[in-house]
């Protein structure tokens, strides 16, 4: 059974490292590489605001369909739906653009077209609008490791998507997804790096538990790679059949 149709049947599904692998044809090299832009991420000031201590990215990317295509979009502020983060209604935010070498990286275009047929799977559109976004959360003893400051929440989309790249020293960082009443469908911790939660955003929520440090006098790090998939336009929307 392929993500997408998992995904139809049980709205949230966790793709293992060696199943996404071999989905993108991932081998080591290619993981360390991808894994090594986790370096060069910078603070998220608006998450500094609510006391944590998050380094993130942001790109934006088009996929098509018909040709299996992705190409960089122009860089922009990052907007959600207001009925979706409500940390941040009406409030447009600005992050650091992804590094020349990381939008360019083969792993990340493969990871795109991948998910962009699982989104196809779930939706129709002409095209896809995908954002990508790297997080690094760091928490000490005193705190400050809350992945999902703003609870159990919907992004807006129509696919969500969370890769383990990796952990470091640190306990906690549960995923759950919810049904939209507030009832759980799925909670996994992801452990293994080239883990993969993937959920269906118009039906569910989804919040992640916050990382302490293992040992108290080393900090507690988790790194993550959250891919979500909307129709770029409603225009561009075709029924679905």
């Amino acid at each position: 059974m392929t993500p997408g149709d998992r995904l139809k049947s049980q709205s949230a599904c966790v793709l293992s490292a060696p199943e996404l692998f071999r989905c993108i044809g991932a081998d080591t090299a290619e993981w360390v590489r991808l894994s090594s832009h986790w370096e060069q991420l910078v603070q998220d000031n608006y998450a500094a605001e609510l006391g944590i201590t998050r380094l993130r990215r942001y790109g934006h990317f088009a996929y098509t369909p018909a040709a299996g295509s992705v190409r960089l979009l122009p860089h922009g502020v990052f907007a959600q739906p207001e009925d979706s983060n409500p940390l941040y209604v009406e409030r447009d935010r600005h992050f650091e653009p992804l590094t020349g070498s990381f939008a360019t990286d083969p792993l990340l275009l493969s990871l795109l077209r991948m998910l962009g047929k699982v989104a196809t799977a779930l939706d129709d559109a002409v095209e896809w609008s995908a954002k990508v976004t790297p997080f690094r959360v760091l928490s000490s003893a005193a705190g400050g490791g809350n992945p999902t400051p703003e609870g159990p929440h919907r992004d807006g989309v129509t696919l969500v998507t969370s890769l383990l790249i990796g952990r470091h020293n640190a306990e906690g960082g549960e995923s759950t997804v919810y049904d939209l009443g507030g009832a759980p469908l799925l909670t996994t911790t992801l452990s293994e790096p080239g883990t993969m939660l993937l959920g269906d955003d118009r039906h569910t929520l989804h919040g992640v538990s916050p990382i302490r440090p293992l040992d108290p006098a080393q900090p507690a790090r988790r790194d993550v790679l959250v891919i979500t998939f909307a129709p770029s336009q409603l225009s561009d929307r075709r029924p679905h059949r």
